[in-house]
């Protein structure tokens, strides 16, 4: 299945756009109940609603329902409110080379907060703080069921599906001090989605590339098969210190090709394109603003 947040309106009574959560039906989008992503993953039985839903489509055929093409989709950020955003560094072996590290025994992890992820089309927000931004196109993996001292068995069996994301970092802030975290979290700079693409369809560990253009020039293009900790491994060892729940996204980390690799290093500026897209789930395109 393919899932999304889709916008269907301007604006909700609390003033930002009004999404629905939806899923896709051959050349259309089939609105569902709950209001984002977020809130369907957190319900019991979110698959059988939304095959459900897909069915009774199929049946309708083309009579009139509530209903969006797909062509036409404008799309939210896919989980708006996860609970915990924890993302990789370091986990494709030609991006740790080009950093001239050795290959980790365990994963370098940071966090997020909700704050930091904007949607497909919406401008990456570094006013007044960019001065060496970089990118780092990246697959996310999103949780679809509680995780505690969870197995790579029992975690792979909790995966709700894949997502595109983008790991906007400031590098200058993050090199302020040994820990990464304050150049990762500035708010509105991390692109997410724009859908969420279910195990079924998508095998990263079969292999899934991964790309990020900047202004349509190709500078990052790796495959998943070269990540050293797998999602469901990371969804593992991160059960074991803290829960994770439905919603939650852990981004799996970047390939080679970031601009503060390169020689000399490459940033973005302001007005610059940055195309992030995931083989098998799809494209986001954010502008940035410096």
């Amino acid at each position: 299945m393919r899932l999304a947040t889709v916008i269907t309106a301007a604006s909700d009574a609390e003033g930002g756009p009004a999404t629905r959560a939806a899923v896709q039906s051959g050349d259309r989008f089939v609105l569902l109940a709950a209001r984002d992503l977020s809130e369907l993953l957190g319900s019991a039985g979110w698959q059988e609603q939304a095959a459900a839903a897909v069915a009774a489509a199929e049946a309708a055929g083309s009579e009139p329902g509530d209903y969006i093409a797909v062509g036409s989709a404008r799309y939210a950020t896919a989980l708006p409110r996860p609970s915990k955003i924890i993302c990789c560094g370091l986990n494709y072996a030609d991006h740790i080379a080009e950093m001239g590290r050795e290959l980790p025994e365990y994963p370098t992890l940071f966090t997020k907060y909700a704050d930091t992820l904007i949607g497909d089309g919406e401008a990456i927000d570094a006013a007044g703080h960019g001065a060496r931004l970089d990118w780092e196109a990246e697959l996310a993996v999103v949780v679809g069921a509680p995780l505690k001292n969870a197995s790579p068995a029992e975690a792979a069996a909790a995966i709700a599906g894949y997502t595109a994301a983008n790991d906007i970092s400031m590098r200058d802030w993050q090199s302020r001090t040994l820990q990464w975290f304050q150049g990762k979290a500035f708010d509105r700079t991390t692109p997410l989605g724009p859908v969420l693409v279910t195990p079924d369809e998508c095998d990263p560990e079969a292999g899934v590339q991964v790309r990020c253009l900047v202004n349509g020039e190709e500078v990052q293009n790796g495959n998943t098969k070269t990540l050293v900790f797998t999602a469901a491994a990371l969804l593992s060892y991160i059960s074991t210190f803290t829960r994770l729940s439905p919603g939650d996204v852990v981004l799996t980390g970047t390939p080679g090709g970031v601009g503060m690799g390169a020689n000399p290093p490459r940033f973005l500026r302001d007005g610059d394109v940055v195309t992030t897209e995931v083989e098998g789930i799809g494209t986001l395109t954010n502008t940035v603003r410096l």
